[in-house]
């Protein structure tokens, strides 16, 4: 029991939960209404062991591909003999479990929003939908799992109903989302290729990728700033995060090298970090009633903080690290 806890834990896989329950603070900042007691630990569990869910389905029936892709990653116990497929099924199903537990308390809209996630983490990996093997459908699928149902959860646990100006906030995230998802394709592209798995890299080549990822990081960063009302230094400070972006992905367009490129998504990637921090204090500064001189200078500190990390692995990749090597 507690080797399955354990490889319970591992395949929640931290680094990508944070970005989930980013999304699901947002939507809960926007809002900040009053949440019933444990409501948040409920949601952020419900979220880590959804993903749960997700991750052992998709590594179940990506093996082959992973083992190509990934051979030595230590997140993939199945592919480094660390696990089984029967012990994944089972981490599957207590996951699952875990999740709809804790989300009963949160009522039936929570059920609904965490229902719909496993069946979207379902749909994406496993047959006869399986989103995955569809390149125009996966990056879409994959947004509306990581971005809107957080988002949604958010919303729901703050004790409001949406409205209007969640609308630019949810489609901006939404894009700016697609614009990062889509760029995982290069990292993986020769098991993908190996398998005949079809992903917009394949099909349309690195050129046309770059370009739907500069689009995407561009518009999703304008209905951002444009959806959220701010000051113009606010929205100039806010813009800086993703000319960071768009720097890093014209650089990506250029280089042939794996290491380069996977450097530039990643350095583009805290780009696009910095904006999501950055708007998660700003909604919560609004809802604390804030002075907005207090709110413009918290921002500005952010901003430079995030600029000196940014600058540093932008003007010097060689020093900067990859966590993961295939």
């Amino acid at each position: 029991m507690i080797r399955q806890g354990m490889l319970l834990v591992r395949m929640m896989r931290l680094k990508v939960l944070v970005t989930l329950w980013t999304f699901l603070l947002i939507g809960l900042a926007r809002h900040a209404g009053p949440m019933p007691n444990g409501g948040l630990a409920l949601a952020v569990l419900a979220l880590a062991a959804g993903y749960a869910v997700a991750t052992t389905a998709n590594d179940i029936a990506d093996v082959e591909i992973d083992r190509v892709n990934r051979p030595r990653d230590p997140g993939r116990p199945l592919v480094n003999g660390d696990a089984t497929v029967p012990d994944l099924w089972r981490t599957n199903v207590l996951a699952g479990g875990i999740a709809f537990a804790a989300t009963i308390p949160l009522g039936a809209q929570g059920l609904v929003i965490v229902g719909t996630s496993l069946a979207v983490s379902y749909a994406y990996s496993v047959g006869p939908i399986r989103l995955s093997h569809r390149w125009t459908l996966a990056p879409l699928a994959l947004a509306l799992a990581y971005v809107v149902l957080p988002y949604a959860l958010g919303v729901h646990i703050a004790g409001r109903g949406w409205d209007r100006r969640d609308v630019p906030l949810v489609v901006g995230l939404f894009v700016l989302f697609v614009a990062r998802i889509v760029l995982k394709d290069l990292r993986d592209r020769l098991g993908d290729a190996a398998f005949g798995k079809p992903t917009l890299l394949l099909r349309l080549g690195k050129r046309a990728t770059c370009i739907v990822s500069v689009g995407g990081a561009a518009l999703g960063t304008a209905i951002l700033i444009g959806g959220l009302h701010v000051q113009p230094l606010e929205a100039a400070m806010l813009a800086m995060y993703g000319v960071g972006i768009v720097w890093m992905l014209i650089r990506l367009a250029a280089v042939r090298d794996p290491r380069l490129e996977q450097v530039a998504i990643g350095v583009a990637a805290r780009a696009g970090n910095g904006l999501l921090i950055s708007i998660l204090a700003l909604l919560f500064l609004r809802s604390g009633g804030a002075h907005e001189r207090t709110t413009g200078v918290f921002l500005a500190c952010l901003l430079v903080v995030f600029a000196v990390s940014f600058l540093d692995a932008a003007l010097h990749p060689e020093r900067v690290r990859i966590g993961y090597k295939a």
